[in-house]
């Protein structure tokens, strides 16, 4: 929601716009303070016209953003399926929605960007990286939340039974009709309030918005089903029993927490330290669309920051502290405010963001963000307002990119405090805490459960683990209620239906008193979460261009830090004499180690440059005539501004591995090396 541009007489046509806003936002404000109950009808009304007051800004803004922001998006995806960055997966047989291979240069940019995340993030902190099981048993998912609320409501057409995500229906159903010629006002004006509602609806509201407006099939027109919940993960089985049943992970982040007991003694018991972990994701989406936004199958590349809950601070917090970053706080939008420049250290100071920690992870996304191509002027941090933002979290940043399908969440940010460790020390048993030093000893009383399974596995040998496992989990009270009645006589325990007969010498539980010089304590995590083809395509938008003289020709201005190849080579013709220098260059650069593509097909040069450009390739070394004297000399030309300069095929290596890492710029190469204008060689023969 930024100013579409510094123009009074648009923010003159905006003013009002943004009172709308900041007078709901005021309301629900107070209704906050107040301490009302957030499923109070008042409460949830006061809510859903804040919704409705931001979307008709946002609409407001959108219409007044100047035309040279958009881009043109078919020509774009029609440019990356060509030159096969992606492709829809098995098209040959239709193709799957949700799923998308990429080919040989979408591979590549991948590669550049998990290798610069890396760097940025993994040997720049010293990060722990894990590669953990993407087939995870039932209870983690469990434990986390997933099995019982990671759903979605779906309604099926009732003839075919193609199923269709409830609330994207819903919503472009309804918007459908508010662009019908002959919707009355006070229709318009209905739909316009419901429209915001659609979001936190449950599935009989849906059903009965489904029935009022009588809603069909978008494809065939037939009846819908009554909408139902559908959980997003993909279920499996383990095993050839199929007993086990398990999910295909919907993150990577699961694996790090069940993990942190191993991570926490491989750090020597240190905290705070980072786990990190990339890999793919799975989430059954009901129909996703918008391309490589929403998809079935994506890498994720996550960060566990464990921290203690008591020190938040970062100390190199001040290596940011200076970054002005453009923050969309949850008063910016309670208020109908654009998103505001910030500096981070005045940010965190105010507390606007919770901690340094938090505020130090949102400056380095930023800074990783601008380097492999995102456009810092379609890059903002947006808070998540108190009411969507999960109960255990302390505060939570999205970074989000502004393109053609809007504002895209493509990296979330958030304190999750002590939430995930907690849970997974619940359902399995497992203590997972940090100490941390007594500033001076003291007493304390500690509880010890006892189940003695050499003696259990001589009565009941197969279920021995069963039952030790029970009563190794027992709750303190109810370990010590089990205790005192063994002390009379046998205790009869039921585990999955099974009746077993317990004796004095099979548990113990034992309550005693020591001088501990630590103490225990669940850490708090920071999680940065990144969405790798969310930030690619964004980084594709952001860098896509046509060429002034030609519709035809487009290409991407990627960094040549990710661009798929560093450089190309191109003989100016199929002169034999040009054959042995090509193969010399290659080699040069094979050993040098930059990724580089040999064109001798027999176009003109500018078209193979306008090839080379297609592909994102920054620069191209040309072998012309003047190569073949000594000092062997060729050419370098830039993809964005044309512009070329002349160095020895020696220094060739050299050049492009600055260019690539960004330890020299374009502009410094110019000012060292001549600047290419025509062939002495030519020159002379004329």
């Amino acid at each position: 929601m930024a100013t579409p541009m510094n123009d009074d007489s648009v923010e003159k046509l905006l003013e009002p716009f943004r009172q709308a806003v900041k007078c709901q936002g005021d309301l629900v404000k107070k209704f906050k303070d107040d301490n009302i109950n957030k499923e109070d009808a008042e409460f949830k009304q006061a809510i859903n016209e804040l919704k409705l007051r931001k979307k008709a800004l946002e609409e407001q803004i959108t219409k007044w953003m100047p035309k040279e922001e958009s881009i043109d998006r078919l020509k774009m995806e029609d440019l990356l399926k060509r030159r096969f960055f992606y492709d829809q997966s098995f098209s040959i047989y239709g193709g799957v929605n949700g799923l998308y291979d990429y080919g040989p240069m979408g591979c590549a940019i991948k590669a550049n960007m998990l290798a610069e995340w890396r760097r940025h993030f993994i040997l720049e902190e010293q990060m722990l990286e894990v590669d953990c099981s993407m087939l995870t048993p039932e209870i983690v998912l469990k434990a986390s939340g997933h099995v019982d609320r990671f759903a979605d409501f779906m309604v099926k057409d009732a003839k075919t039974g193609e199923c269709f995500r409830a609330d994207h229906l819903i919503e472009a159903h309804l918007e459908k009709l508010l662009k019908a010629k002959d919707i009355t006002p006070e229709k318009k004006t209905e739909i316009e309030r419901l429209l915001p509602q659609v979001d936190n609806m449950k599935g009989d509201d849906m059903h009965r918005v489904i029935v009022e407006y009588k809603m069909k099939s978008p494809i065939t027109n037939n009846d819908l089903s009554e909408p139902v919940a559908f959980n997003l993960m993909f279920a499996t089985s383990i095993g050839p029993t199929g007993q086990l049943k398990g999910f295909l992970r919907p993150e990577t982040a699961q694996g790090m927490f069940v993990n942190f007991k191993r991570l926490l003694e491989f750090n020597q018991g240190r905290l705070p330290f980072a786990a990190a972990q990339i890999g793919n994701s799975f989430r059954n989406e009901i129909s996703p669309r918008s391309g490589l936004i929403r998809v079935r199958e994506f890498t994720m590349a996550e960060i566990e920051h464990f921290v203690d809950p008591t020190d938040k601070s970062h100390p190199k917090f001040e290596t940011v502290a200076n970054l002005e970053v453009q923050l969309y706080s949850a008063s910016n939008q309670m208020s109908g405010e654009s998103p505001q420049l910030v500096r981070l250290g005045d940010a965190v100071k105010s507390k606007l963001i919770n901690n340094e920690t938090l505020g130090y992870f949102i400056g380095r996304i930023y800074l990783f963000m601008t380097r492999v191509g995102v456009d810092k002027r379609k890059l903002r941090f947006r808070q998540h307002m108190s009411n969507e933002m999960a109960h255990y979290a302390c505060d939570c940043w999205d970074a989000e990119c502004k393109t053609s399908y809007g504002w895209v969440e493509c990296v979330g940010c958030a304190d999750r405090s002590a939430y995930d460790l907690t849970q997974h020390s619940k359902f399995s048993g497992e203590k997972l805490v940090a100490e941390r030093p007594l500033a001076a000893p003291k007493k304390v009383q500690v509880n010890e459960v006892q189940a003695y399974s050499s003696i259990i596995g001589k009565s009941f040998g197969k279920d021995t683990g069963a039952i030790t496992q029970y009563l190794q989990k027992l709750s303190h009270d109810d370990a010590r209620v089990l205790h005192d009645k063994l002390e009379k006589g046998d205790e009869k325990i039921t585990i999955d239906g099974k009746e077993f007969t317990i004796t004095r010498k099979m548990f113990t539980f034992r309550t005693s008193e020591k001088t501990v010089q630590v103490e225990e304590y669940v850490p708090s995590v920071i999680e940065p979460s990144f969405g790798i083809g969310r930030i690619m395509y964004s980084m594709w938008e952001h860098n896509f261009r046509i060429r002034p003289e030609s519709e035809q020709r487009t290409y991407f201005t990627l960094p040549p830090l990710i661009a798929p190849y560093k450089c190309a080579i191109l003989p100016l013709s199929g002169n034999e004499e040009f054959k042995p220098f090509v193969k010399q260059i290659s080699s040069i650069l094979i050993h040098a180690g930059i990724s580089h593509k040999v064109d001798t097909s027999s176009g003109t040069i500018g078209r193979r440059y306008a090839r080379s450009d297609e592909i994102a390739i920054p620069f191209a070394i040309t072998i012309d005539f003047d190569t073949l004297k000594q000092p062997y000399t060729v050419t370098l030309r830039d993809r964005d501004t044309f512009r070329q300069i002349r160095a020895k095929i020696d220094e060739m290596a050299n050049i492009l591995q600055g260019l690539s890492s960004g330890t020299i710029t374009w502009g410094e190469i110019c000012s060292q090396y001549p600047e290419f204008i025509e062939q002495q060689a030519t020159k002379e023969q004329q």
